[in-house]
């Protein structure tokens, strides 16, 4: 575990040098492909130290966030093109990938709240930073102060349970409290990173703002840190989710069924992609608050997938914007005059969106209406509207944007180079590969 950390850090003073930009992302590349390796002879928990461990949970997430980092640097070619302090921004984007290995490897819980709130910090470099719109510092407050305004009660609801459990490691931390306080605010710090429909405002301003390095990372990463943070933490919350939980699935359900609604009313590319991941996240809400293995395992699955499609479908967003100068899908609609061969990869990535076969977004989501309905019949309502309105609004994004006439009336063709294709396979690929090797989501519990 150790020796990929120093691999990072000693990548930022490289990243001070000059013209070091394509140097640092095949040495992230590198790195990534090592610790894919690792999981050959990989047990069910290895690298046991006193602060930093793997089991199969982890080691997913750290190798889609390690995934995610690399292809971030894939798709900002803008910055290091027109260098808009391009050495800064390697220098954020290694921090931020250190503060989310150190958060996923965390054993201790105090550790844990440590890295996952100071990943906070250069997510909002990154769209204060390279956002191109002066509505990115109110992003930036939303952002910050949204997490924040959560985070504090489960602070002290961690020094609580330190108080009386007198260990904060993982693994220990089995005695189940009956503490009305503790239950409330240690979910509402995940539950907002999620984000859970009524706390999700920030999400689609912050998507919107952001670079498409920043909305990558956000999500691809940033949302799976809430559902980690909750399958981690159920172990000591059991007794009172038994009681409790209804309240989160029914309105997270709900909420993503609104959201879903919300979806087919949007005129921003990037604005529609951000609000059909806060309804993918209601319902690993829904799977991870049902308490039952199938849920469990659905929703690390649906995780995984979720942060490499909807990645994908950022990157296209903003290859259209790059082209166009505007997110409206008013001006980005007949692309497939414009763009006609990246009217595949459009279908490709909406299709897995909205859940289609062979992706690994199918199994997660099978998953997860197994363990739904399994917790209540009437549920089949909700997550039959849900899915339904899924795939409405995913065959709305995909043909708006590719059918009709072109807006100015050019017929030119700009297709894609070829780091924009090898970004988008790389997307669309592991997705759809991992299907294949699904028993790794399935065995980690």
């Amino acid at each position: 575990m150790l020796k990929f950390l120093f691999l990072l850090i000693m990548l930022i003073p490289m990243s001070l040098m000059t013209s070091m930009y394509w140097l640092v992302q095949m040495f992230l590349f590198l790195i990534t492909f090592m610790f894919m390796f690792m999981l050959i002879n990989m047990n069910m928990f290895m690298k046991l130290s006193y602060f930093m461990g793997m089991d199969l949970l982890s080691y997913g997430l750290i190798l889609l966030s390690l995934w995610i980092c690399t292809l971030m640097m894939t798709a900002s070619e803008s910055i290091n093109r027109f260098n808009y302090s391009k050495n800064f921004f390697i220098m954020n984007l290694l921090i931020l990938l250190i503060m989310l290995y150190l958060t996923f490897s965390s054993l201790n819980l105090f550790y844990f709240y440590l890295f996952f709130e100071g990943s906070l910090i250069p997510t909002l470099f990154l769209i204060i930073g390279w956002g191109y719109q002066p509505e990115r510092l109110q992003a930036g407050t939303y952002l910050l102060f949204y997490t924040l305004l959560a985070s504090l009660p489960m602070l002290v609801s961690i020094f609580y349970l330190y108080k009386n459990e007198n260990s904060l490691m993982f693994m220990l931390m089995t005695y189940d409290l009956k503490n009305y306080f503790l239950y409330f605010s240690l979910l509402m710090a995940f539950l907002v990173k999620m984000p859970m429909f009524l706390v999700h405002l920030w999400l689609p301003k912050a998507h919107v703002e952001a670079p498409i390095s920043g909305s990558m990372i956000l999500a691809g990463i940033m949302l799976k840190l809430g559902g980690y943070g909750m399958l981690r933490i159920f172990n000591t919350l059991m007794n009172l989710g038994m009681k409790l939980n209804f309240i989160w699935l029914s309105l997270s359900l709900i909420g993503g069924f609104l959201v879903s609604m919300l979806c087919l009313r949007q005129v921003d590319l990037k604005s529609l992609i951000a609000y059909s991941s806060v309804s993918h996240m209601s319902i690993v809400i829904g799977g991870i608050m049902s308490l039952n293995y199938w849920g469990f395992s659905g929703s690390y699955t649906l995780m995984i997938a979720h942060g490499l499609c909807s990645s994908g479908l950022f990157c296209l967003a903003n290859m259209s914007y790059e082209r166009t100068g505007s997110r409206s899908l008013f001006i980005n609609k007949g692309m497939m005059n414009f763009m006609p061969s990246m009217c595949l990869w459009w279908f490709l990535l909406s299709s897995s969106n909205m859940a289609a076969p062979p992706s690994l977004n199918l199994l997660g989501e099978i998953s997860l209406l197994n363990s739904i309905i399994s917790w209540s019949w009437m549920t089949m309502i909700w997550l039959s509207l849900l899915s339904f309105f899924s795939a409405a609004y995913t065959l709305y994004l995909y043909s708006y944007s590719q059918h009709g006439e072109l807006y100015s009336g050019l017929y030119s063709s700009a297709n894609g180079n070829l780091r924009e294709y090898l970004l988008l396979m790389m997307h669309w690929l592991p997705l759809n590969l991992l299907i294949l090797k699904s028993e790794i989501c399935m065995v980690w519990l």
